[in-house]
């Protein structure tokens, strides 16, 4: 490293608050920036959450749907606990991206596009209704709000794209403590109308493909409801709620569910099953009943096994693995630690997220069962109302590998849908994203330039930087209002120095995280927007070091 006048670090964007606590009140004090070593330090900082659900909303569903909105409390709880306060997006689409055996004029196929209406609303238009049976409690046991009351009032605002325009969007999101709901709704409430999608969906679910198609269309001008929801930096996370197996198909190949019956459990049944989607995509090891393992693979049309990705005639796991690890490879070369998240409420058993229990494939002893699914339950919930009528799960396995390829550490994310509460594994997939959250430590020692006060007084100037767009402007420090650091008239964003490292000062607006002091820095940022920075944009900052680092942090 070269020394200069004064030290350069550059902070990954944000569009909101990034760390802790509050700055103290500014010093205007001179200093020399001659006499200052100068290196670039990447400073680890973002609150940004981007959270893409993908609801199963096939005609089993209605329990697990109406379970997911009693028990979501548990799931924004944490985002919303004071100490993580996250900036978060949360959209929702369904696993209904169409099949040919799906018409679609009656299950009218998401195609992974955000859907933000009152389930109150769809209610009537028979998306609860499934073979004639009426399944509106899974809205209406917790939901409200009609789209009168919540959706038409939905607040405008801005993405990273949209040059300043403000328009309602297809997503609940909440950014510096402020929602784009109406003032007297909840993230809570409005998830527990928007959450449920109903039973009336394609019962060939198209997971991963729902959950690409979402996402692929969230960078595409030409998609009006997805256009702009990930944000560059954000962490993101995918949740699947489902009860049944991956059934992404090769649209060149939809003859396995019409004409051809090489993957039909039975060739003289008159309509293709769900078996179809097991058959076709995953091959288990052992004889059976009882399988030693089962995995994703791919088929020929013809039913032969290992052929390219080019002719599965399912939709290659690969596809949809390597398009999520390029976006998470994207977002290490801004955040190097940073990884996307993926989580499953499925058909494991209960116990699965602690190794206390395992997956076992096995074939169903009902012969009904083993028609329309190919495999036996992967976890069973009993009925008190119909204790005949267990619900029941099928075992992910694309699903499962899919998670399994973006696992961070040794912990599994993947939960029991065969619970009737869902609090812990909606809290646990939560406390995931809460440890991506890491606060804007400062990672050298900056000089105090003013010894006499008990807390570290650094000089810093931090500065909005696009290189696509070659500007640079600077940000101004935050304005102190009635106890809180607010952004100056006229501006859009400011920035706070937070130094009290542990009770300096009577005042907790300048206190540090305690993982920076536990890192043993003396200095950790704050950024405050209104608005979202254009794509592209980052953050330097430029700071004066300590000469004597070894006195003034002795724990780095």
């Amino acid at each position: 490293m070269s020394l200069r006048s004064a030290l350069i670090v550059s902070l990954p964007l944000v569009t909101g608050l990034l760390a802790g606590c509050l700055e103290h009140p500014l010093k205007q004090v001179t200093y020399d920036k001659t006499q200052v070593d100068n290196e670039t330090v990447d400073v680890q900082i973002n609150k940004d959450v981007d959270i893409l659900f993908v609801i199963d909303n096939s005609g089993s569903m209605a329990d697990e749907q109406a379970t997911l909105s009693k028990n979501f409390e548990a799931f924004i709880g944490v985002l919303e606990r004071e100490d993580v306060d996250a900036n978060y997006r949360i959209g929702i689409t369904t696993t209904d991206s169409g099949n040919p055996l799906c018409k679609q004029a009656q299950t009218k196929p998401e195609g992974g596009k955000l859907v933000l209406s009152s389930c109150l609303d769809r209610m009537a238009l028979g998306d609860f209704t499934f073979n004639m049976d009426d399944y509106g409690y899974a809205c209406s046991d917790y939901c409200k709000l009609d789209d009168a009351a919540l959706t038409d009032r939905m607040k405008p605002t801005e993405t990273q794209y949209s040059d300043g325009e403000l328009a309602p969007r297809r997503w609940i999101e909440r950014i510096e403590g402020r929602t784009n709901l109406p003032d007297d709704v909840t993230t809570v409430e409005a998830f527990q109308c928007f959450g449920p999608q109903g039973v009336s969906g394609c019962g060939m679910e198209s997971h991963l493909e729902s959950m690409y198609l979402a996402l692929a269309q969230a960078s595409r001008e030409d998609s009006p409801t997805n256009y702009g929801f990930l944000r560059d930096q954000a962490i993101l996370s995918v949740v699947f709620i489902t009860d049944e197996l991956d059934c992404s198909y090769n649209p060149e190949f939809g003859e396995i569910f019409t004409t051809n019956k090489t993957f039909w459990a039975d060739p003289d049944d008159p309509q293709a099953t769900s078996a179809v989607c097991f058959n076709a995509g995953v091959k288990c090891d052992g004889a059976g009943p009882t399988y030693d393992s089962c995995e994703s693979a791919n088929f020929g049309i013809d039913g032969s096994v290992g052929v390219p990705d080019d002719q599965a005639v399912l939709q290659p796991l690969s596809k949809y693995i390597n398009f999520l690890q390029k976006l998470e490879d994207d977002k290490k070369m801004k955040q190097a630690d940073q990884e996307v998240l993926v989580a499953l409420i499925a058909g494991v058993p209960p116990g699965y997220e602690t190794r206390d229990a395992d997956i076992v494939y096995q074939d169903s002893d009902d012969p009904e069962f083993q028609d329309l699914f190919g495999i036996g339950a992967g976890c069973t919930l009993a009925n008190p109302v119909d204790p005949d009528k267990p619900q029941t799960a099928v075992p992910p396995v694309r699903e499962r590998e899919f998670a399994e390829a973006f696992q961070v550490g040794d912990e599994r994310n993947l939960f029991s849908i065969c619970q009737d509460d869902y609090s812990e594994a909606l809290r646990e997939i939560a406390k995931k994203l809460e440890e991506q959250i890491k606060p804007a430590c400062m990672t050298k020692c900056v000089k105090d330039i003013d010894p006499s006060t008990p807390v570290v007084d650094p000089s810093c100037v931090l500065a909005e930087i696009n290189t696509a767009e070659g500007t640079r402007r600077d940000i101004p420090h935050c304005d102190e209002v009635g106890g809180e650091w607010v952004v100056p008239e006229g501006e859009t964003a400011c920035f706070a120095e937070l130094i009290d490292r542990g009770g300096q000062t009577d005042s907790e607006l300048d206190d540090m995280d305690p993982y920076c002091v536990g890192e043993g820095f003396n200095l950790e940022f704050k950024l405050i927007r209104t608005a979202p920075a254009s794509a592209g944009t980052s953050i330097q900052a430029t700071c004066e070091l300590s000469p004597k680092a070894d006195q003034d942090c002795p724990m780095l």
